[in-house]
């Protein structure tokens, strides 16, 4: 889901949309599937005539688990955007209160990432942006870090013939 039209200023472009990497995924995923499990081993093992209250029990504390360790942080990764457009950077995240903060380009002073093993193994990194004022604007978990950061480095410095591509500050 790309972002609305309308929140873009007259003849702004996006350069890139991107969530978080799916690695925030794993753990949800594997929290289900436990979940999972340990409803069909609790279905299992329950004594006969326990059964109707084990069962509807089990049932309700397996769907507020699955709310909480499952489709919360689905929902949190779904609803988490990080937009690059010729003027500037926008992140969005929240689902039933939306955050946002736009960073202008003008404003960026120098683009960083940084890798750890399983970031490379995964193909992802953090994405850092220095700016002159403020303490630096971090984006985790980044999908394809080093090709963002060269795309993030032509836009703020140029290309390789040193045109730049983005606008000069209107004043």
């Amino acid at each position: 889901m790309a972002l609305p039209r309308k929140l873009l200023g007259a003849d702004e472009k996006v350069v890139l949309h991107l969530r978080t990497h799916r690695k925030a995924l794993i753990v949800p995923v594997l929290c289900g599937i436990a979940l999972v499990v340990a409803v069909i081993v609790v279905f299992a093992i329950t004594i006969p005539s326990l059964r109707p209250w084990v069962d509807w029990g089990t049932f309700a504390v397996a769907m507020i688990l699955f709310i909480v360790m499952t489709l919360v942080p689905y929902l949190r990764w779904l609803t988490s955007t990080y937009t690059i457009t010729d003027r500037r950077v926008i992140t969005r995240h929240g689902i039933f209160r939306t955050t946002g903060h736009d960073l202008p380009l003008t404003r960026i002073n120098n683009v960083t990432y940084d890798r750890s093993l399983l970031d490379r193994i995964l193909g992802c990194g953090t994405l850092q942006f220095t700016t002159a004022a403020e303490a630096p604007v971090t984006l985790p978990d980044v999908p394809d870090v080093e090709r963002v950061h060269v795309i993030m480095t032509e836009l703020l410095f140029g290309d390789e013939q040193g045109e730049r591509r983005r606008p000069e500050s209107r004043d």
